[in-house]
């Protein structure tokens, strides 16, 4: 056997596989791979910039922007592979069910090597095993998680205002897309089809975007000068219609007035040029103008008994003679 491993051949085949360009391109990518991920998990640092009303980021905003920027595009395509494969295996491996099975497996083979031991051996065998502090978790790194669950969920409290009161519009158009598709998507596709498509997006995106920054970029502006155009025309077009709308107001408003000045200026002419006793000739669509000669005098005494004519007593009366009593 030392023969055979002493051998040249077998010393050969040895460094070929060990120091060939095989195994130097894998302890290079290997140790590349490590780099990135420490690379990574030194991001983790609060951003030097806040938000748009200058509360302070999370340093999961520093973690998240470094890993799907693809600035480490080893630890990024790990992460991304690792989070598609735990999105199968979820759907398609019981992983429930051997927790289960691992679990009463476990409890149910320390029992019976207890029990067992106790029998044939007057002693339990997991009892000797026991060690003589259980396990805790230290305080410091049960703070230490602790605070870190609270960034991770404040980073995604943080990022959904900043979507919802539009800090940057093209997010919200974003995420109002990726919603309403998601609200019809879901009508037909699983939830992990759906987690998949988004994990695909939230990772992918970055990567096109970057791969074509300028072409996108481009495209980007020669929209956004279009509908700023368009927004400008319709804008020049409305000013337009509502200056004509107000010339025309302005001109129907000067005319009604001056008409409405002309009868009131007539009216008061007619008023002034008849006299405080002249009578008013009634035309044919007029009343008729009275005097106060015009109608009789009231009486001024108590009426006299037994006359019963109206003129009677007024001849009766002190204005046209005495009353004779009736008989």
């Amino acid at each position: 056997m030392n023969t055979i491993q002493n051998h040249p051949t077998t010393q050969n085949m040895k460094d070929t596989v060990s120091n060939g360009p095989v195994a130097e391109n894998f302890k290079n990518q290997s140790a590349k791979t490590s780099s990135e991920f420490r690379n990574l998990a030194d991001s983790r640092t609060p951003p030097s910039k806040s938000a748009a009303n200058g509360q302070p980021l999370t340093h999961y905003h520093s973690f998240f922007y470094n890993l799907l920027s693809w600035e480490n595009p080893r630890a990024t395509t790990i992460s991304f592979l690792t989070t598609v494969l735990v999105i199968f295996g979820a759907r398609y491996l019981p992983a429930l069910r051997w927790t289960f099975k691992a679990l009463y497996v476990v409890l149910g083979t320390t029992a019976a090597a207890e029990i067992g031991g106790k029998l044939v051996l007057s002693q339990g065998l997991a009892s000797s095993f026991r060690p003589k502090k259980y396990y805790t978790i230290p305080r410091e790194a049960l703070e230490a998680s602790l605070e870190d669950v609270e960034q991770l969920i404040n980073f995604f409290v943080i990022e959904f205002q900043r979507i919802l009161f539009a800090e940057k519009p093209a997010h919200t158009i974003a995420a109002f897309i990726a919603s309403f598709l998601s609200y019809w998507l879901i009508k037909f596709t699983p939830l992990w089809g759906l987690s998949l498509i988004a994990v695909s997006l939230v990772y992918l995106a970055p990567l096109v975007y970057m791969s074509n920054k300028e072409l996108i970029d481009h495209q980007i502006e020669n929209a956004t000068n279009v509908v700023n155009a368009q927004a400008n025309q319709v804008k020049d077009l409305a000013g337009y219609h509502t200056s004509r709308a107000t010339e025309s107001v302005k001109a129907y408003a000067g005319d009604y007035t001056s008409k409405a000045q002309s009868y009131i200026g007539s009216a008061r002419g007619s008023t002034s040029s008849k006299g405080p006793n002249s009578k008013a000739t009634a035309g044919p669509g007029s009343a008729p103008a009275y005097e106060a000669s015009d109608f009789p005098h009231a009486p001024k005494q108590e009426p006299i008994p037994g006359v019963t004519s109206h003129q009677e007593q007024y001849e009766k009366s002190h204005l046209g003679g005495q009353a004779e009593v009736a008989s």
